[in-house]
């Protein structure tokens, strides 16, 4: 039997490419990893919201979309039901979930965006208009923002 071995595909964030999906939009999706990119049907981003930005009401019909809030606060509404959300806090939205994330902190909302199958969210992504991730964004994604508790 022949061991095959598979190189990793990484990315750091200046590789990253960042849309605003619709002008009027007040948060921009950072493309990590689309079907194109990882061979497979995915998409993975860095959602960022501005303070007071917030997903238009949107609903996928195979896809399960899951979310993990890398820093800010806010609110995640599924079907109705609406539940604050905070750093280190995970959200999974099923098939046919009406969802809205929505960022109620002073500063931006970050938060890791997994699609799953893609159903043709990086095309909708890329369809967009392309923004930079400016020094900010940066400081979050490469963790230099975080508290060095070392003594």
């Amino acid at each position: 039997m022949e061991t095959t071995c598979v190189i990793p595909v990484i990315k750091t964030p200046i590789d990253y490419q960042a849309y605003r999906i619709s002008p009027q939009d007040t948060n921009r999706l950072a493309i990590v990893f689309d079907p194109v990119i990882a061979n497979m049907s995915l998409t993975y981003c860095v959602e960022i919201f501005d303070a007071g930005g917030k997903t238009p009401p949107n609903r996928h019909n195979l896809a399960v979309e899951m979310f993990f809030v890398l820093k800010g606060e806010g609110l995640a509404t599924c079907d109705g039901k609406t539940v604050p959300i905070q750093a280190g806090d995970s959200i999974l939205v099923p098939p046919t979930g009406t969802h809205v994330i929505e960022n109620t902190g002073a500063g931006r909302l970050y938060a890791l965006c997994i699609m799953v199958p893609n159903e043709d969210f990086a095309e909708l992504i890329r369809s967009g208009t392309p923004v930079e991730l400016d020094a900010e964004d940066m400081a979050v994604l490469r963790r230099s923002d975080a508290i060095d508790l070392r003594f």
